[in-house]
């Protein structure tokens, strides 16, 4: 029977493999496979804030707002007050950030197409299942600690 530690290894293993795998196939242009992420995260809904990408992202506040200065500087992005949120910004897709989004598809497919053919299609449904309800147990730390340190993050409290 498996370990908490095989399972972790395990993840981590394969995390880790896919994201160099990934990387390198976005590396030629000049854009990390984690800044590809919110570029497509902006393309299934664009024009929201900052905190929503970090919900979306699985990341923390800090990194993802490093990320949206590199991308804006590279006119990928454009960040702007919140219409009715003063502390909030929105970020939206620039015509040249959708553009690069579509080559990036193209440059990393070839990685999806090697995740989703190590597997059959039942045990790919029972992967995302399964992924899932490890993230939901995870955010389940310490009786919740994890969800209230998340908020406490998103809303930039010090410790």
């Amino acid at each position: 029977m498996a370990s908490g530690h095989d399972i972790a290894m395990g993840l981590r293993a394969a995390y880790a493999r896919m994201h160099r795998q990934s990387n390198m196939s976005v590396a030629g242009r000049g854009v990390t496979i984690d800044q590809f992420v919110l570029l497509a995260l902006l393309a299934e809904q664009d024009g929201i804030t900052q905190q929503e990408l970090v919900r979306r992202a699985s990341s923390d506040a800090n990194t993802v707002r490093a990320m949206l200065v590199l991308l804006e500087d590279r006119e990928l992005i454009e960040r702007e007050p919140h219409p009715t949120d003063r502390r909030a910004r929105r970020v939206t897709l620039t015509h040249e950030g959708r553009q690069a989004l579509d080559q990036l598809r193209i440059d990393s497919e070839p990685v999806r197409q090697r995740l989703v053919s190590a597997l059959t299609p039942t045990e790919a449904d029972l992967l995302i299942d399964f992924l899932r309800r490890i993230s939901d147990a995870m955010a389940q730390k310490n009786g919740g600690i994890a969800a209230v340190e998340t908020k406490r993050v998103l809303k930039g409290e010090k410790r």
